[in-house]
């Protein structure tokens, strides 16, 4: 019990040190290791970096969110417009094949379909959409277009984990499965585990990265 009050309290000090949250709406539970944030927040780019925060704190094996959303009078906007202006900056966004993310709005809750061939371009669009005002929440349910076989993944996954100065990657374990990576093993830190699930993202052909790596408490 003592050592979930005493994470409760870091994380509380992660979320005040944030200068991108104003953590005076958000509540923060912990049992057994996992994290619950609660509360409210002016918008879906803060409620993103409130939840990115507390992942940060050593300790944490679990985020559940369960922050809401309550976006000021003023900066309520139709879907419509935020249909528009998400077409828009998905165009001009480079890094993306030209109109292959499809865009859907309700109730200001964003959709995305369509097919990229990179994990990197699937979490780049979501990433430009998110932090457009009126946005509440983002679904992303863009494909990976499979480009290559399969059969060296792996071997590139784990030289990425020699290389990631952030892991060490005797702890984790790697199957391949059609294009699918399934992570497991133990790690000391959620950072530990976000640089393996880059790591497998990372490789081209994956098509699904499903992480089973247990943060081990300290």
């Amino acid at each position: 019990m003592s050592n979930d009050h005493e994470l409760q309290q870091r994380v509380i000090d992660e979320l005040e040190f944030e200068p991108s949250v104003d953590s005076a709406h958000v509540g923060v539970s912990v049992h057994e290791g996992v994290v619950t944030l609660t509360g409210h927040v002016p918008s879906f780019v803060e409620k993103f970096a409130a939840e990115r925060a507390a992942r940060r704190v050593k300790g944490v094996r679990a985020v559940a969110q369960e922050i809401e959303v309550r976006l000021p009078a003023d900066k309520k906007t139709d879907d419509d417009e935020i249909a528009a202006r998400a077409v828009r900056i998905l165009d001009w966004d480079i890094a993306l094949p030209y109109r292959a993310v499809g865009v859907k709005v309700e109730h200001g809750i964003v959709s995305l379909s369509g097919e990229v061939d990179w994990a990197y371009q699937r979490a780049e669009a979501e990433y430009d959409v998110r932090k457009l005002g009126g946005v509440k929440a983002v679904i992303n349910d863009i494909r990976i277009r499979p480009r290559v076989e399969a059969g060296d993944v792996k071997a590139k996954i784990r030289a990425a984990f020699e290389r990631s100065a952030e892991l060490e990657s005797s702890g984790v374990t790697v199957t391949i499965s059609d294009r699918k990576v399934v992570l497991g093993g133990k790690v000391q830190s959620w950072v530990e585990r976000e640089a393996a699930e880059r790591a497998a993202w990372s490789v081209p052909g994956v098509v699904a990265v499903e992480d089973n790596i247990v943060i081990t408490r300290p």
